[in-house]
């Protein structure tokens, strides 16, 4: 409240109402989600992205099979689904993993890529 002197010397008091803001401009955003893809090749074995996806995710080897299994059947997985930053890292690690030793086809790492998540 506020108080005021009028012209005739009397005070007056003056109540101001401030609304709040609206709430809603106040919430922070929710920061985007992005899936790594995991593609389907003829040169890794499964043991090869089982190992990997234990390694680089710590899934367990029932989860890591499910997934190499999904890779060659559907020829694509999303293995990991979070911010950009931690979905580049992981897609990095996939790219970084090297060739699979056990085919000697297989000179370098399986593909990764990102997509970002069409519900987020």
């Amino acid at each position: 409240m506020s108080e005021f002197l009028s012209q005739d010397g009397n005070q007056t008091t003056v109540a101001v109402m401030v609304r709040p803001k609206n709430r809603r401009k106040n919430k922070p955003k929710r920061e985007p989600k992005y899936h790594v893809i995991l593609w389907n090749d003829d040169v890794h074995t499964f043991e090869y992205v089982v190992h990997m996806l234990q390694v680089l995710f710590g899934y367990p080897a029932e989860r890591g099979w499910q997934l190499a299994r999904e890779v060659d059947a559907r020829g694509m997985a999303i293995v990991f689904t979070s911010s950009l930053d931690r979905a580049e890292v992981k897609r990095d690690q996939i790219l970084a993993f090297g060739p699979d030793p056990l085919m000697l086809e297989s000179t370098g790492p399986l593909i990764a890529t990102l997509e970002r998540d069409a519900e987020n």
